[in-house]
């Protein structure tokens, strides 16, 4: 039983590896308290939980969401459980997708505007 424990267990540097992550991101995530892995000594532990921590905090960094989003949003799902948790994701992720698509506006417009005056320069070489 013992064994199959610590197969679930990954080492700072499996964990790195796993989320293709930097030794510097995996610390700055501990410093912050987004993950808490198990100390012995000077080596760290990351178990199943803190390894759903990572994919949650990797996920919520794709989508856009700040760092002290996804702390509160892990929080309160240590503290108030699945549906509240659940609630609040679905207003935070409302507000990103809002915020994404005005960025999606502003990049088609950005590179509209780039194409326009890329051909205008090609034109006026001929």
């Amino acid at each position: 039983m013992a064994e199959a424990k610590s197969e679930q267990r990954l080492s700072f540097k499996e964990m790195c590896a796993r989320f293709d992550v930097t030794p510097r991101t995996l610390r700055y995530y501990e410093y912050i308290e987004l993950l808490h892995p198990e100390k012995q000594g000077r080596s760290r532990f990351y178990g199943s939980r803190e390894v759903a921590r990572m994919t949650l905090i990797l996920r919520g960094r794709r989508f856009g969401f700040s760092l002290e989003d996804i702390r509160q949003w892990l929080e309160m799902y240590e503290s108030d459980g699945s549906r509240p948790q659940l609630e609040t994701w679905i207003e935070r992720a409302d507000r990103q997708l809002e915020e994404l698509e005005r960025q999606r506006a502003d990049l088609d417009s950005a590179i509209s505007e780039l194409r326009q005056l890329r051909d205008e320069t090609e034109a006026s070489l001929s």
